[in-house]
């Protein structure tokens, strides 16, 4: 089967993650700006990474408004984002990025990536440090918060290969 990886990336995690599944795979791998509609139509299997901004999934629209094209394809959508997963995080991913018939045909994966802070762009470093504002007002913060504080000042990164398994069996089979 032809597959195609298609991704959109900020800070470099989701690009890592859609160069080892193109990798593993074998296959032909897209910044989601490279790729027009009718190219997509030439595969078998797309695959799609963005990156989470407040639980959206940077340039999804490309898939969504396609999605009648591809319905006859095999299609698998990663998410990246920083935090940890969590069934509820996953659960509130899906349903903000998909209505009920987009997930009858798109399955959902989520991968942790990392945080950079330099690597943002203005209105990210603007929209980010009002969030860390607010973490910072929080009297008891978890840990995952406290994580997240220190991660301004040093970046981190979470990504593991062992995280593209679950996506790569669903493509395989």
């Amino acid at each position: 089967m032809k597959t195609a990886v298609i991704y959109s990336s900020q800070t470099g995690f989701t690009k890592k993650y859609a160069e080892w599944i193109a990798e593993d795979l074998k296959c032909d791998i897209f910044k989601v700006k490279e790729i027009s509609t009718k190219k997509m139509l030439e595969y078998d299997v797309v695959v799609y990474g963005g990156s989470l901004h407040a639980v959206g999934i940077t340039g999804i629209k490309k898939i969504k408004n396609n999605l009648p094209k591809l319905s006859e394809k095999k299609i698998a959508v990663f998410a990246v984002g920083a935090s940890p997963f969590s069934e509820e995080a996953y659960e509130e991913i899906k349903t903000k990025n998909f209505n009920s018939e987009e997930l009858k045909k798109i399955k959902v994966f989520y991968m942790r990536g990392g945080f950079d802070f330099t690597k943002l762009n203005f209105i990210d470093k603007m929209l980010m440090n009002m969030f860390k504002s607010v973490m910072l007002k929080k009297k008891d913060r978890t840990p995952d918060e406290e994580g997240m504080l220190k991660a301004y000042e040093h970046p981190v990164d979470f990504t593991d290969k062992e995280n593209i398994k679950e996506i790569i069996n669903f493509i395989r089979n």
